[in-house]
């Protein structure tokens, strides 16, 4: 039989009756409906916070506060040059725009550091922020060129 719209059902086992409650009291579910007598979780439009441990001081506050974040911290994106071996072809050039392009790496905004990792045949010219001294090595043995992207605020100073 063809799959179409007229003959379309879940999966066997995957639904379940939709429990009814307060149907009187034959039905086991009656009067309270499952949920108990009087307090918070007994009334319409409860829900509880993430957290919450029913006004017992919550573990996230009775741990001690330790350290900071700082909100100035580099962000690097590191990617491999067994990575960039796989996805490029030779004498092509490789910018941080056209790894984002790719999918290499996820966001175009962070600067760009080459590691070492894995082994380069392919004669590349790469362009990335900051590269290890193993992968600058290894890139320019394969015969490509490693350069340097410097920022232009750094670049005035």
């Amino acid at each position: 039989m063809a799959l179409s719209l007229n003959n379309l059902k879940p999966a066997p086992g995957s639904t379940h009756k939709k429990k009814r409650v307060g149907r009187g009291p034959g039905s086991g579910l009656g009067k309270t409906a499952g949920r108990g007598h009087k307090g918070q979780k007994s009334r319409s439009g409860y829900s509880s916070r993430p957290g919450f441990e029913g006004g017992q001081m919550p573990l996230q506050r009775r741990l001690p506060k330790r350290g900071f974040t700082n909100i100035f911290k580099k962000k690097w994106l590191e990617i491999s040059l067994a990575k960039i071996e796989a996805s490029f072809n030779e004498g092509d050039e490789v910018t941080p725009e056209l790894l984002h392009e790719r999918g290499l790496i996820k966001k175009a905004k962070h600067d760009v550091v080459i590691l070492g990792t894995g082994d380069i045949t392919k004669s590349l010219k790469i362009f990335a922020h900051r590269f290890t001294k193993t992968a600058k090595d290894k890139i320019e043995k394969a015969g490509g060129t490693a350069e340097e992207i410097r920022k232009a605020a750094a670049a005035e100073a």
